[in-house]
């Protein structure tokens, strides 16, 4: 089914795992984990990782024990550093299509898809990881 919320599979898997990993801040996950935990592949994940750890949002171990966390924020992280991190800066945008034909004046959505892009800039820039921590069990 078509979304009107379009987000990369990048993205989304970045999200996800950021969440996971305030989930479970106590220890290291391996790419593994987390792609079993997500349902993604670990060659996806793994280039997503890194773009994170690059951004300084998780760091991670080498070798046997190691894995991911979360970078030391206690997960005050916002979904919108994640996604950033991931897409580069969230742009406004106000038409569906590739070129505007209307300029935003005579939009057929009207106030539609800016007042939707400003809710989703809202809710990703004030959602922090620790507050959708629960959303995930614990991993043993």
């Amino acid at each position: 089914m078509a979304s009107v919320l379009r987000v990369s599979d990048a993205a989304a898997i970045g999200l996800h795992a950021a969440v996971l990993l305030a989930a479970n801040r106590d220890r290291l996950l391996s790419n593994a984990d987390i792609a079993a935990a997500l349902g993604v592949s670990e060659a996806h994940l793994s280039k997503v990782l890194q773009r994170l750890t690059r951004a300084g949002l998780t760091e991670s171990t080498r070798g046997p024990g190691g894995g991911f966390r979360l970078a030391g924020r206690n997960g005050a992280t916002s979904l919108l550093a994640v996604y950033e991190a991931i897409e580069g800066p969230l742009k406004p945008n106000n038409c569906l299509l590739s070129t505007s034909i209307c300029g935003g004046r005579n939009c057929i959505f009207g106030r539609l898809l800016k007042d939707l892009d400003s809710q989703v800039r809202r809710y990703l820039g004030k959602t922090k990881l620790s507050a959708l921590a629960g959303k995930f069990r614990r991993r043993k």
